[in-house]
């Protein structure tokens, strides 16, 4: 039985379509994740664990994971194509970002301004913790998008938690391995233990979000799908990261 009853459609079938609220889960998405990188990537934080002690995990990770959350909601109600234009809309803010910051922190302060520093700590990230941002991204969400995708003609639309929870799984924990040692192996304050901590953190972090969360994932699944009267079926798609068209 599929997740709802809205007829199943492949990909091509609905090309050239509009619907009503793929722009607004596209602005959460964004927004998400440029919150969530400007915010918290790049603060390491820690809980005390009976029996362990400190154990140290990423600040961003509280909050990071809503966006595959939605990533999988494109992908589940859209269809990989259209989740596709998502991601590289995603990228492409990233990188503005980036530029934006890099300009602003640049420019000299007006004579008495005495907040430069502290401009600076804030936005003032690395071309290293840039690179290994928006790499992650990049190879994170296509490969959350792909497995869900995949799984979905696989399971005949069945087993939505299965898909999510697997797709999560396989992405986030690409986006942490890739991460944290691209940006911050090396760097003082950064000790290999922590480090790895870390990564282990994020990966079990965000792939439990995403099971905790699933119920509300099937809650907006199932809305959008009535809603916009579509299903969708990857199943003549092609999957090449580099196209854009739907």
């Amino acid at each position: 039985m599929n997740d709802t009853r809205v007829t199943p459609q492949s990909s091509a079938a609905t090309t050239g379509r509009h619907f009503r609220y793929y722009d607004l889960v596209m602005a959460a998405f964004v927004a998400i994740l440029l919150l969530s990188n400007i915010i918290g990537a790049s603060k390491p934080s820690y809980v005390t664990l009976p029996g362990i002690g400190e154990w140290s995990f990423g600040a961003g990770v509280l909050f990071f994971p809503i966006s595959y959350i939605i990533g999988d909601v494109l992908t589940e109600v859209y269809g990989y194509a259209r989740a596709r234009r998502v991601i590289w809309t995603g990228f492409a803010a990233l990188l503005f970002m980036a530029f934006m910051a890099w300009v602003v922190v640049s420019l000299p302060p007006a004579k008495g301004w005495p907040h430069q520093g502290a401009y600076e700590a804030v936005f003032g990230n690395s071309w290293r913790i840039v690179l290994a941002s928006m790499t992650a991204f990049w190879v994170g969400e296509f490969a959350n998008s792909y497995v869900l995708a995949r799984m979905k003609v696989w399971t005949q639309g069945k087993a939505l938690w299965m898909r999510t929870i697997g797709s999560t799984f396989v992405g986030q924990g690409l986006d942490s391995l890739i991460f944290y040692p691209l940006a911050f192996y090396g760097l003082a304050g950064w000790p290999p233990e922590q480090l790895m901590q870390v990564v282990l953190s994020q990966w079990a972090i965000k792939t439990a979000w995403e099971a905790l969360l699933t119920p509300l994932t099937y809650v907006v699944v199932g809305a959008l799908k009535r809603r916009e009267g579509v299903d969708i079926y990857d199943d003549k798609t092609d999957f090449s990261p580099f196209h854009t068209r739907v």
